[in-house]
């Protein structure tokens, strides 16, 4: 099997994975808090990745080096990102959440004018109005002469957290550190300030095997495995472009389970502007394969 093929096997099963999280963000967050899910789930990420860094040889440069950027890196992804994330998803229907989230790579090519210099092409402010068109008919749920939201702070905190992973990823472009290295580094310091954040708070209460089933998964799945097997589709592939494609599967599989597990109807509004959204997608990166 040649390498493209396995890159795309490794995206594919990422893709996979992440089309099931809004769904378990849904049902683990029917019984828990957003700070209670964010820990649970950063504690079996932190596990998993520390046991992987360990097997491939990796703990004593991960123990030596690399905390200075961690210090700020962890505050942001996980803590910042997930907490606003979850918050986000315990206001709004999963499916808004969801497709509000997928903004966040023109978040990136906007916040990358301030931040690295670069300029907005054309189809950039082309993209970003017919993305940004999907994120309005999302928010008024079809109503689009109409400014009143349905859930206004949902909004904001879906919103938020699209420039909060936008923000990390630009801030991280000059990150030396191995990718698996990096992230058990950066979950290394947010655990701390979360378990202080659930100690100063609500602290931890047993909902049952299902909640801490869903919690689990989603430690395991969207912070874990998914990450892995996306970061070695990249390293393996010889054009970004074959896998990073393979993201736009995700929404109507995550649309089909929310519908199926759920029980969340799927609005037009919804569809809708995910299309937009998606459509504003496809021509950003249909101008990077250029």
């Amino acid at each position: 099997m040649n390498q493209d093929r396995q890159a795309i096997l490794f995206g594919l099963g990422a893709v996979a994975l992440w089309s099931t999280v809004a769904t378990a963000f849904k049902v683990a967050l029917a019984w828990m808090s957003p700070l209670e899910l964010m820990w649970l789930a950063a504690l079996v990420s932190w596990a998993l990745m520390g046991a992987l860094v360990i097997k491939q040889g990796n703990i004593a440069t991960a123990l030596r080096t690399g905390w200075k950027t961690a210090a700020w890196a962890g505050l942001m992804n996980p803590v910042a990102y997930y907490l606003v994330l979850f918050a986000a998803y315990d206001r709004l229907p999963g499916q808004e959440a969801m497709a509000l989230n997928y903004t966040w790579a023109l978040a990136m090519a906007f916040l990358a004018v301030p931040l690295l210099g670069q300029r907005l092409t054309r189809m950039d402010i082309v993209a970003g109005l017919v993305a940004y068109a999907g994120v309005w008919v999302i928010a008024t749920r079809g109503a689009v002469l109409n400014v009143s939201f349905a859930d206004p702070l949902g909004v904001v905190l879906a919103l938020a957290s699209t420039l909060l992973w936008a923000l990390y990823w630009l801030l991280n472009a000059r990150d030396s550190r191995p990718p698996l290295v990096g992230q058990w580094q950066n979950f290394s310091v947010g655990l701390p300030v979360l378990t202080l954040l659930l100690l100063l708070g609500p602290g931890y209460q047993w909902h049952g095997w299902p909640a801490f089933g869903a919690g689990v998964y989603v430690g395991l799945f969207e912070m874990g495995v998914a990450f892995i097997l996306w970061q070695l589709a990249v390293h393996k592939v010889s054009r970004t472009a074959k896998v990073s494609n393979l993201i736009f599967l995700s929404p109507p599989v995550s649309l089909l389970l929310l519908f199926l597990v759920v029980g969340e109807p799927i609005l037009p509004s919804t569809l809708i502007g995910l299309v937009l959204i998606l459509l504003g997608l496809g021509l950003q990166q249909a101008q990077k394969n250029e």
